[in-house]
């Protein structure tokens, strides 16, 4: 449990700084021009990396179902959305609603038992705990106007 806390952890402040990055790149070329560039440079360390770890295994797909395959499509979504909400709303809040977003979606799926997950039962608690995390999120927007108000008076 440690280690996939450990690994929770690190894939948390990855994606934060992919997503700063991200944004830096977006600041001198385009949207577009910086997924291409992100997806692009991912593929060539994943397949770097992979072919090192894993061999000829790497390519080994059987029993995979055919909607498996959207997951680098969804990955375009994912890199154009995040770069257009950090330059629209500021890298801070924008990652919050995103993994606000995340946490509500995974909790949905896992309840449904959608795309193969293992059904969880819904509690009242998972709710509370969504409902605490989107209330942070207002907490933390709300006081970021109130000091920008103090600011210009």
């Amino acid at each position: 449990m440690i280690v996939g806390l450990l690994m929770a952890l690190i894939a948390g402040s990855l994606i934060s700084l992919q997503n700063i990055f991200n944004s830096k790149v977006n600041e001198r070329t385009g949207s577009w021009a910086t997924t291409s560039l992100v997806l692009g440079m991912g593929f060539l360390a994943s397949l770097t990396i992979g072919l090192i770890m894993e061999g000829s295994h790497l390519f080994m797909l059987q029993n995979m179902k055919p909607w498996y395959w959207a997951s680098g499509t969804i990955g375009v979504g994912v890199v154009i959305c995040l770069v257009q909400g950090i330059k629209l709303l500021g890298a801070t809040y924008a990652i919050s609603i995103v993994l606000s977003s995340q946490l509500v979606f995974a909790l949905l799926w896992d309840s449904l038992g959608l795309f193969g997950l293992e059904k969880i039962p819904f509690t009242f608690m998972q709710l509370i705990g969504v409902v605490v995390i989107a209330g942070g999120i207002f907490v933390f927007k709300l006081g970021g106007e109130i000091e920008k108000q103090k600011a210009y008076n």
